[in-house]
C-alpha cells in the first residue's frame, strides 16, 4: 500500500515555560492512498481534535515531529507539489454560515476550484461537474444555482461545501464538526453525503467530531484522544461498545438514552478538571474513578487489549504495549460501513 500522508511523533505546543500547553503529544497516523478509510478523532473541548486537523490540512506546523505527503516532508515541498497537496487534502469546517461570501452567489464557491486547478475544458463541460457534485451530495441544482448564501438553509449550505470539496476529487477530506451546527433533522442526510462520498467516490475520510453517537453510525475506527494524548485506539464497535479507558467509558456513559427512568449519565459522570494533573504521569489521573499511584508518577503507554483496539491505562499493563508509531495496526484497512444512518437525536 502507498501512503497519502503520515503523521511520525507529532507534537503540537502552544507557548512556552510553565505556561506552555500541550495541544498534541507524540501522535502517530498514517492515511493509505489505495484504500479509503473513515476515522473518527473524538473527544471534549481542548483535547486535541481541531489542532489535529490543522496540522494534517497543513495550516500548522508541529512543534516536533514530521508530517510525511507522499514521501516527502509537507513543509519541504515545492510550489507544484503543494498545489497537489491542496487538491488532495480538502477540508470541511463546523460552521457553514462563514465559509461564504455573502456577496457572491454560490455557483462562485463552486466555479473558483474549477478555474483554478483548471478541472474543466469549456463552461459546459464546467457547468457538467458542477450538476454532478451538487447531485452526488442530495442537492438540486436547480434549487442551489444562482441564489445568494442567505437563500439556503444551514444543511443545504454545509452540503454545498461537500459539494466544493467533491469537485476536486481529493484523497482525504478532514471534516472538523461538520454537522454540529446544523439542525438534528438535517444531519442524518449529511453524514450519508459523507459516507456517499467515502465508498463511491473512494475519498478517505478523518471526522472530527464531539458527538460519539455520529461517529459510530459513520466510522470504521475511531481516536479518542484526551488532552492532546490518545486514550484509546481501535475499532469503533469495540471502543463505542465496550470501552475501556476510563476517559472512553465516562464519555460512553454521557450518550443520552431513551428511557425516562435513567439518570443522564447513568451511574457515572465525568468529575470536573481539578487543575492540569500531574506533570509525570496520566493525563486523566485527576480525574480518574479508578486512578492508581502509579498514574501519578508515570505516563502509561498503549496497552494492547485486543487485536483491533489499545487502551493507554495501567489498568491493562498485563497486555503487550505498542508505541505511538505501531498504532495503525489496531485500526482496520478502509471497509464499507454499511451501519444504518439514523437522526442521532
Amino acid at each position: 500500500m502507498s501512503t497519502l500522508i503520515e503523521l511520525q511523533n507529532t507534537t503540537k505546543i502552544f507557548g512556552s515555560g510553565p505556561n506552555a500547553t500541550v495541544a498534541l503529544d507524540n501522535l502517530s497516523l498514517t492515511i493509505d492512498d489505495d484504500t479509503p478509510s473513515f476515522t473518527a478523532v473524538a473527544g471534549e473541548s481542548g483535547s486535541g481534535k481541531t489542532t489535529l486537523a490543522r496540522i494534517l490540512l497543513g495550516f500548522t506546523p508541529p512543534t516536533s515531529g514530521r508530517v510525511i505527503y507522499r514521501g516527502k516532508d509537507l513543509w519541504r515541498i515545492s510550489s507544484s507539489e503543494r498545489r497537489q497537496f491542496r487538491r488532495e487534502v480538502q477540508a470541511i469546517f463546523q460552521d457553514p454560515f462563514e465559509v461564504f461570501n455573502p456577496f457572491y452567489r454560490v455557483d462562485h464557491l463552486l466555479n473558483v476550484p474549477i478555474e483554478k486547478f483548471h478541472l474543466a475544458k469549456s463552461k459546459q463541460h464546467a457547468h457538467q461537474l458542477i450538476e454532478e457534485a451538487l447531485a452526488a451530495v442530495g442537492l438540486r441544482p436547480e434549487d442551489t444555482l444562482g441564489r445568494f448564501p442567505h437563500q439556503l438553509s444551514g444543511g443545504q449550505r454545509q452540503r454545498l461545501t461537500i459539494a466544493r470539496a467533491l469537485l476536486l476529487r481529493p484523497r482525504l477530506i478532514v471534516a472538523d464538526e461538520p454537522v454540529s451546527m446544523v439542525d438534528a433533522s438535517l444531519r442524518a442526510t449529511i453524514l450519508e453525503s459523507l459516507r456517499t462520498l467515502n465508498q463511491d467516490f473512494g475519498i478517505s475520510f478523518l471526522y472530527i467530531t464531539h458527538d460519539l453517537t455520529t461517529a459510530y453510525q459513520i466510522s470504521e475506527n475511531i481516536i479518542v484522544l484526551y488532552r492532546g494524548g490518545v486514550a484509546e485506539v481501535g475499532d469503533v464497535d469495540l471502543v463505542i461498545k465496550q470501552p475501556q479507558h476510563p476517559y472512553s467509558q465516562l464519555l460512553v456513559s454521557s450518550i443520552p438514552q431513551p428511557d425516562v427512568d435513567r439518570r443522564w449519565g447513568g451511574d457515572q459522570e465525568l468529575p470536573s478538571e481539578s487543575g492540569r494533573g500531574s506533570k509525570s504521569g496520566c493525563r486523566f489521573a485527576d480525574r480518574c474513578p479508578r486512578a492508581m499511584p502509579e498514574c501519578l508518577q508515570s505516563i502509561p503507554p498503549l496497552y494492547r487489549t485486543d487485536p483491533r483496539r489499545a487502551a493507554a491505562c495501567f489498568l491493562y499493563r498485563d497486555a503487550p504495549s505498542i508505541t505511538s508509531e505501531q498504532m495503525d495496526e489496531v485500526m482496520a484497512p478502509g471497509s464499507s460501513i454499511r451501519r444504518p444512518v439514523q437522526d442521532p437525536r
